[in-house]
């Protein structure tokens, strides 16, 4: 049973469709992990679409239980390494608009 200032703590909470989407695992893995008793879960609904609030946590150690831990490191280091590529991505774009700018003042300099 988690406490409830987990429930609160910025991160510790997933909804269904992101778990679907970081972890690889279906609905129906959610729901036969509740089931169990294995996974707590909170309803939830964002514009009048319900969706299920799962721990951090607790998915975690389910899933190593269920697929190995192999699977939730594979799994993680997918996750780091798209937000690293997009953050390298960002950083791209945001040094050609840079370089663009300096050319300019460079340009302006020289006159």
């Amino acid at each position: 049973m988690a406490e409830h200032g987990e429930w609160t703590r910025k991160g510790a909470t997933l909804s269904d469709v992101t778990v679907a989407k970081e972890y690889g695992v279906s609905q129906d893995f959610i729901v036969k992990g509740i089931r169990a008793g294995k996974l707590e879960y909170r309803d939830g609904a964002m514009w009048g679409n319900p969706y299920l609030r799962i721990l951090r946590g607790e998915l975690e150690r389910y899933i190593t239980g269920e697929l190995g831990a192999d699977y939730l490191l594979k799994l993680k280091s997918q996750t780091e390494l798209r937000k690293i590529k997009k953050e390298m991505g960002d950083l791209k774009k945001r040094l050609d608009v840079l370089q663009v700018r300096k050319a300019e003042l460079e340009l302006n300099i020289k006159k």
